[in-house]
């Protein structure tokens, strides 16, 4: 079984390219079917080798349902095909929050239907690619995409259920399958040793018009400087493994992270999960055969066990031996001048050759060997957005939820990686406790790890008020926490601008833009989910967060400080979680107090007024922004500030009730002023509110 390469999507004419991709569809599909081939029965199909995902029944269907899916959503079908699979066989699988593994919820269809399924599906994506007018390039906008993307995502579920077919018993494949030959040769591992790797940069810059298909993590901007290191040359073997495991490895803890010392515990493991212990030593388990042990082959193991062995060589060695990053690896990559845009010949990779692993010292490109195919190899970094990383409409789930620093980056492809997957550019990453057709290579090297350990926020509130305060403007209203700053500001002209304290800060935007102009800037808030997220901001300049656009349906931003020009002036802004009826005695000595829509939500607005007057220097202008929305869920109606009558019966705005209660210790110096601001609740929902901002000086 050989599969093709993936398409260039620019050259050529319309009707070349319609051929092209359908000759790609047919290949994908059709390996595919024939992938599943390989179980002895239907029994086989729901069997569930990994306790984390669905029986294989679930994956045989799951490809052809995102086809119509995705169609369906970009309304280049208006009918579906089966309803019932195309919810059944949609989502679950990994284990997201989202994701629904339990076997009671589901009843499989039999294989035949799911057969009969996937047959007219086929007929139905041919008919589109026959049909449909589309233009070249072939981009994110154009009608083809949706099919290109269905034909790379079938590819993926190729290769992660062949690694499921894997973990079935012997009993439940067709050992020796033709269509899915092992390799025969096998021998003595080759003795590893470390080569150098000379410092530089990486670089990579995906457009959006490229030539070939990316998924969304692909695009942006990368720029690194690696520092020199050395690199195994050799991916280890099992034989170079096997040492680590005969030296009670898995049996001490020194040699484990944390994370991967409960796993160790929890799974009770003892040696790597496709070994097999016998009475004289160890059997191997490909695909689709059991066999002695192959000592010059690839070691398969999962992230946790690839950085234990490196621990355990670095306790042997005495120098610093672990995983390469991201970077790294793409500095061997280019160094060893391995840098065409897809992997083809020179490589076990894309099923060129063998449906498994072949021996270590085959594949040799400028004196190091698999740099990439045979098995993927395990980095140090977990995923993480380029700069200017977008999802896709139709696919905004396939990066963004591994943005949480539990999927790590796996690099180069396996024997069984094709399409998308043994490009140049590709970006995967699972779990570390994981298994993929995946080993690892080690470096020595001192530099410390740069891990990128932002998450995507998807606290509803948070997330609106990340947008509201770093994100888009609506309705041609300006962004409120930079107006309000400048109103501030605009205040102090001839005064101290020392000290300012923004009180009631949320998410910290008014509070980056005085520490612009202010020497120091304190930011307090009473949540400390808004806090942490200012702290975020500060300490990463960006946060990442998720907007709802419809019921479910979400988009992802990320927003720098550095586009916003506040970088240069975000160390003076220091941000603490405080209740504003309540204040420690050390936050005092303030030129400007900024008060931002909180009068209204405090439980005594007359104590936190007079506590904030006493905190004042004398000259110091307080600025107090409020809509005035008097609730009884924040504010008592016996503590509300105006809004209603007063003991005379007479109408009290808030707004003369807040010059009373300053009076006589602050003295207004500019009439009343209405702000706008919108926040975004929803794609089609947003409030769109006045704030009255009311000047006082301290005499």
């Amino acid at each position: 079984m050989q599969a093709k390469s993936t398409l260039n999507l620019r050259d050529g004419s319309i009707e070349q390219k319609r051929e092209e991709i359908k000759a790609y569809f047919l290949d994908s599909f059709d390996t595919y079917e024939c992938l599943f081939t390989s179980l002895k029965n239907d029994d086989a199909y729901y069997q569930r080798p990994e306790k984390l995902r669905h029986p294989l029944i679930f994956y045989y269907g799951h490809t052809a349902t995102f086809f119509i899916n995705k169609l369906i959503l970009a309304k280049l079908l208006t009918n579906r095909i089966n309803p019932e699979f195309e919810s059944l066989f949609a989502i679950g699988v990994d284990e997201m929050s989202w994701d629904d593994l339990n076997e009671n919820n589901y009843t499989w269809p039999a294989v035949c239907d799911v057969r009969d399924y996937r047959l007219k599906v086929r007929d139905t994506v041919l008919s589109l690619i026959d049909t449909l007018d589309f233009t070249l390039p072939i981009t994110w906008e154009s009608a083809m995409w949706p099919i290109i993307m269905g034909i790379e995502h079938e590819r993926i579920h190729l290769e992660t259920s062949s690694v499921l077919i894997r973990q079935l018993p012997l009993t439940c494949v067709e050992t020796n399958h033709k269509a899915w030959p092992m390799c025969p040769e096998s021998g003595t591992a080759p003795g590893n040793s470390l080569l150098d790797v000379p410092g530089g940069k990486v670089y990579s810059n995906k457009q959006w018009d490229d030539a070939y298909y990316g998924w969304d993590n692909e695009y942006g901007l990368l720029e690194d400087e690696v520092s020199a290191f050395k690199t195994s040359k050799y991916l280890v073997s099992n034989g170079e493994f096997l040492q680590f495991v005969e030296d009670g490895g898995y049996q001490n803890a020194e040699y484990w992270e944390e994370e991967g010392n409960r796993w160790r515990e929890y799974t009770n493991a003892k040696h790597p999960v496709f070994w097999i212990k016998s009475d004289t030593g160890y059997q191997y388990r490909s695909m689709l055969n059991l066999i002695d042990l192959p000592l010059n082959w690839p070691v398969d193991v999962n992230y946790h066990e690839a950085k234990a062995f490196c621990n355990y060589m670095s306790v042997k060695s005495g120098e610093v031996i672990r995983l390469p990053t991201e970077s790294e690896w793409l500095r061997l990559r280019d160094y060893a001048n391995v840098n065409e845009p897809t992997y083809s010949d020179g490589f076990n990779i894309a099923l060129q050759r063998y449906a498994s692993s072949v021996p270590v010292d085959t594949h040799q490109k400028n004196g190091f060997y698999d740099i990439v195919g045979n098995v993927w190899q395990w980095t140090e970094t977990p995923i993480y957005p380029f700069d200017g990383f977008k999802v896709h409409p139709l696919y905004d789930d396939f990066t963004t939820p591994t943005f949480d620093n539990k999927h790590n980056l796996i690099k180069g492809g396996s024997w069984i990686s094709t399409g998308n997957e043994a490009m140049q550019n590709s970006r995967y990453a699972f779990r570390r406790h994981f298994f993929q057709h995946a080993g690892f290579r080690y470096v020595q090297s001192a530099q410390p790890i740069a891990v990128n350990d932002l998450d995507y926020e998807s606290d509803t509130q948070v997330s609106q008020y990340s947008e509201f305060h770093y994100g888009d403007t609506y309705f041609g209203v300006e962004n409120f926490g930079k107006a309000s700053a400048d109103f501030c500001v605009s205040f102090m002209q001839g005064g101290k601008m020392n000290k300012a304290l923004d009180l009631g800060c949320a998410v910290g935007r008014s509070t980056f833009e005085l520490a612009k102009i202010f020497s120091h800037v304190d930011g307090i808030d009473f949540s400390a989910r808004f806090i942490k997220t200012a702290f975020a901001m500060q300490e990463h300049g960006e946060i990442r967060y998720t907007l709802i656009e419809e019921g479910e349906l979400t988009s992802f931003k990320v927003r720098k400080l550095k586009s916003l020009g506040l970088d240069k002036s975000a160390h003076r802004a220091h941000f603490y979680q405080g209740d504003a009826c309540n204040l420690k005695a050390q936050f005092t000595g303030y030129d400007l107090i900024f008060m931002g829509n909180l009068l209204d939500r405090v439980y005594s607005p007359r104590k936190v007024l007079k506590d904030i007057t006493e905190r004042l220097n004398q000259g110091g202008i307080l600025v107090v922004a409020s809509p005035f929305t008097w609730l009884e869920e924040y504010t008592e109606r016996s503590e509300w500030l105006g809004g209603n009558k007063d003991v005379n019966g007479e109408t009290l705005t808030s707004t003369e009730a807040l010059e009373d209660t300053l009076k006589p210790q602050l003295k207004r110096v500019a009439p009343p002023r209405e702000v706008p601001f919108v926040i975004r609740e929803t794609k089609r929902k947003y409030q769109h509110s006045l704030s009255e901002f009311n000047v006082f000086r301290k005499e």
